[in-house]
């Protein structure tokens, strides 16, 4: 595979890893608050909030609203775990969100050779495009945080843009903005809709990132052009 004229980069899980304290920032700040919740062990909340969690997150259109207000979407999924569990409770439905969101917040660090990568990329006269969807100040905070705006010719942010992955405007303003056409343009991320197939559509090569190196899930259908552990191995 020669190298591309241009390269697409995911923000998420691809250049900063902001999903290892997930679970766990789940479990802190549930534990933290389980005295105020009387009648409820704490891991009873906790399997109810996933198994909110992973039904909000399983629909696109709510993914879609949630991710342009994380503390509000958090909020929600912890006053519905506990009205499920016969609880209403605003004052600690609140605490626990806002302590997960800091903690996610907290957790975020870059992923181990990213920066070096995409240095190496620019040095080889890769034009750099970094498309994220989320909200502008959440994904401008990370951008600014790890310093990475200096490293891209382009950047999409969803809650700028006025839409995201996967629709294709996304990446026909990134091409447009790159001069650079879908054959010689590379897309990488870990969402292998977002990140994958989508792009492939358009005409772009699709390299997913599989960050555990667990493999394609045995649902998938799509077959990426590639497949690396991180943004390191691309070159």
């Amino acid at each position: 595979m020669t190298n591309p004229r241009a390269i697409f980069l995911d923000l998420d899980d691809t250049i900063i890893d902001d999903s290892s304290s997930v679970d766990g920032g789940w479990r802190t700040a549930i534990q933290e608050h389980a005295h105020s919740l009387r009648g409820l062990e704490a891991q009873d909340v906790a399997n109810a909030v996933f198994a909110v969690r992973d039904w909000y997150c399983s629909d696109a259109a709510r993914h879609q609203v949630g991710r342009q207000d994380l503390r509000a979407a958090s909020t929600w999924i912890v006053g519905e775990a506990l009205r499920r569990l016969g609880h209403e409770a605003p004052d600690v439905t609140l605490r626990i969100a806002h302590r997960y969101r800091d903690i996610r917040d907290e957790g975020q660090t870059l992923m181990p050779g990213a920066v070096e990568a995409i240095e190496t990329m620019r040095r080889r006269g890769i034009r750099l495009a970094l498309l994220t969807n989320g909200s502008q100040a959440s994904q401008r905070a990370k951008i600014e945080r790890f310093d990475l705006a200096r490293h891209f010719d382009y950047i999409c942010v969803e809650g700028e843009f006025g839409c995201g992955k996967p629709d294709e405007r996304v990446y026909r303003g990134a091409l447009e903005a790159l001069k650079s056409e879908p054959s010689e343009t590379w897309m990488v991320g870990d969402n292998l809709e977002w990140d994958v197939a989508a792009p492939m559509r358009l005409g772009l090569t699709g390299i997913w990132l599989d960050r555990f190196a667990s493999g394609l899930p045995p649902e998938a259908t799509v077959q990426p052009h590639r497949i690396v552990l991180s943004i390191a191995e691309l070159l």
